[in-house]
Parts: C-alpha cells; structure tokens; sequence
C-alpha cells in the first residue's frame, strides 16, 4: 500500500484528504471508545474501539502516519 493510504478499520483512507482528527472520546451507549477523522469535504468517520487504549494508540499510529505523508 503506498505511503499516502493507511488502511484504519477496513477502509483505505487518503492521508491527503484528511482535514481534522478529533481527541479520543468515550462512544455513546456503551460503545467504547472513539476518535474522528473528517476530511475535506466535510465527510467523517468514526473510529470506535474497545478500550481508551487501543483507541489511543490507533490515533497515535494515525496521526504518525499522517505526518510521514
């Protein structure tokens, strides 16, 4: 996969499209955890996970993958 996509969840996300990504947040109705990417365009995806920290580090990689772009 070439460096400008990261694969997050079953997606395939442009790392060059990316406009925002949110703080890590509890989930509603017992949902875990979750952080949101928007892009340009205003379309966002939310990221849920189990535990604060499989959501922190998922944001973490994300971010660092990001930057790498």
């Amino acid at each position: 996969m070439s460096r400008d996509i990261y694969e997050l969840q079953g997606f395939a996300i442009a790392l060059d499209k990316v406009a925002l990504v949110s703080r890590v947040f509890e989930a509603d109705n017992d949902e875990g955890y979750q952080f949101n990417i928007t892009f340009a365009g205003d379309l966002r995806l939310p990221v849920k996970l189990p535990t604060r920290n499989e959501a922190d580090l998922e944001r973490q990689l994300f971010l660092r993958a990001l930057k790498a772009s």
